[in-house]
């Protein structure tokens, strides 16, 4: 896999509804293999192998990330912003922020004070972002009210080949279908395979409604985290045992197709390639849920990464089971096609 992509694409911010200039990039790396390029007018990238074969398999996973955005300039020439996706207020406290305007990046401090680290109940209205400007005049000419806000940090290597980074949560999951894509191209793979850059998960999974709609696949194999039991928080209770390393996750559940989750399961067993069950009854609250019931329905399986600390600034994945995902997929695209029988009973 393009590790070196991997960490460009962790190092880009992109909040739900302002992933324009992350998709740029998305787009601009696909455009190196695959057959076409689709730049959807919701904000989806697609990448395409074999768009004219009528056997068409979708892959999803949503490029966009939990963070803020801009409201308000107070008179004193501070940003007030709103909540984008399942942040947690509390974390921003204290913390150096980076603001994506659409032209430049502007940096920012959100204020933080004793009176609001004792206060139990903090909210998104709470947060109150500096960034030098000495009065709302100042503040309005760097930073216009829509723009997105995510933490500054970066992403890191661990020991064991794991990483830390912001938006793993699914930054991760959209990096595992483009390079799925590249290698069903170099495995030489006949199918239609569609591999979808989704916007918008975090705050309602337009992106993959959009995608399901439009492309009306036979198939779709969603691309998202999970979260791991393995670490401090962690109960194999909820989801039963979900490691990391421990190789892709397999949704079991109404939103994990019981045949084509077969299907991956033999496709693993050809490359040696562990995987464990996350148990999922109901909703998965990912794209799978949109794609599963757009059009007259898809059929869909959901691969989840094993994440911990999952929409917090310090995500922990494996990079194992990022390149097991990858080739799991791949292998997946080039054993299914018109025939394969995807009835369960």
């Amino acid at each position: 896999m393009d590790q070196e992509f991997f960490y460009r694409l962790l190092s880009c911010q992109g909040v739900s509804g302002r992933e324009t200039n992350i998709q740029k990039t998305a787009a601009a790396y696909m455009e190196g293999f695959a057959d076409e390029v689709r730049r959807e007018v919701n904000g989806n990238v697609t990448g395409i192998l074999n768009p004219d074969s009528s056997f068409k398999i979708l892959l999803a996973g949503h490029i966009d990330e939990i963070g803020l955005m801009v409201t308000d300039h107070t008179e004193e020439g501070f940003l007030r912003a709103a909540r984008v996706g399942g942040i947690t207020p509390r974390m921003y406290l204290g913390q150096k922020v980076r603001i994506d305007t659409g032209k430049d990046l502007v940096y920012g401090a959100v204020a933080s004070s004793g009176e609001l680290q004792k206060k139990e109940e903090l909210s998104d209205t709470d947060l109150v972002i500096d960034i030098g400007a000495g009065n709302r005049e100042a503040a309005r000419r760097h930073v216009p009210v829509g723009s997105g806000v995510v933490f500054d940090t970066d992403w890191r290597p661990l020991l064991g080949e794991c990483i830390t980074s912001r938006a793993l949560d699914d930054r991760s999951g959209a990096f595992i279908v483009m390079e799925a894509l590249r290698r069903a191209k170099e495995k030489k793979c006949r199918n239609g395979v569609y591999a979808v850059t989704t916007v918008g998960e975090e705050t309602g999974f337009s992106g993959g409604a959009w995608a399901g709609a439009g492309i009306r696949p036979n198939m779709a194999v969603a691309v998202d985290v999970t979260f791991a039991s393995d670490g401090p928080g962690g109960d194999d209770g909820v989801r039963g045992r979900v490691a990391l390393g421990g190789g892709p996750g397999l949704c079991v559940g109404i939103m994990g197709h019981p045949v084509m989750n077969r299907i991956l399961e033999q496709a693993a067993g050809r490359l040696d390639i562990r995987t464990q069950p996350v148990i999922t009854p109901g909703r998965t609250f990912t794209d799978t849920d949109a794609i599963h019931i757009s059009g007259h329905g898809v059929p869909a399986a959901l691969v989840n990464l094993p994440l911990r600390y999952m929409h917090t600034p310090a995500e922990v994945c494996s990079l194992k089971d990022v390149r097991d995902c990858i080739e799991l997929i791949s292998e997946f695209v080039c054993m299914v096609d018109g025939q394969t029988d995807l009835r369960p009973c």
